[in-house]
């Protein structure tokens, strides 16, 4: 391929990329049927062919939008699954791990976890998918041995998208907090609970 058809390459999948980030922005703030393609196009510096070039709709680049937050939520996920054999006065740290890893790809996609995780119609969903996923996660954990046998592991999952919603939204947005605190001090709690060290 030539230089030249490099660099046109390129600068189609840039203007494809900043499409998409302008897109999670004005959805994030505005809503999706406020969010208007005109407005994308002016802001990217682009025209309305140019977004039809990558985009068939507006729905599909929303529907894209909430597809790649799904994606990441997923991979991460999947990584946090603690596997067999791991010695037990490393598991804070590696479920620690976990925990800042979902923390952290919200912070650095926080347009696009405004829109899936709180604000589209989709968001229900995505969350009780998440839920499933550390379900199973928590019950493959519970056979290795990890956490007690009685354990109510769809009971833990909702309880930690529920703690997962209310401190990204409390704490990790607003900066009170880093992935890494957020994601220590859950594990702690869950693990140690609160009440004080026996003597």
């Amino acid at each position: 391929m030539s230089k030249r058809g490099r660099k046109k390459g390129a600068s189609g999948e840039q203007s494809r990329a900043l499409l998409l980030t302008i897109a999670a922005e004005e959805f994030a703030h505005n809503g999706y049927y406020e969010t208007k393609i005109s407005t994308i196009v002016q802001k990217a510096g682009l025209t309305q062919p140019t977004f039809y070039l990558y985009f068939k709709s507006k729905e599909a680049i929303f529907q894209e939008l909430i597809a790649s937050f799904k994606q990441g939520l997923v991979d991460l996920t999947k990584e946090s699954r603690l596997e067999p054999g791991i010695d037990f006065d490393a598991l804070p740290l590696r479920i620690t791990k976990g925990l800042t890893g979902i923390f952290t790809f919200f912070a650095e996609n926080q347009h696009l976890t405004r829109i899936g995780f709180f604000n589209s119609l989709e968001a229900e969903e995505i969350k009780k998918q998440l839920a499933l996923q550390i379900r199973e996660n928590l019950m493959s954990e519970v056979n290795n041995g990890y956490f007690q046998t009685e354990l109510d592991t769809c009971l833990v999952a909702e309880i930690l998208i529920g703690i997962i919603e209310r401190l990204t939204l409390t704490k990790l947005f607003p900066g009170i907090k880093t992935p890494e605190e957020l994601a220590s001090e859950i594990v702690h709690l869950l693990l140690n609970g609160m009440l004080p060290k026996s003597e």
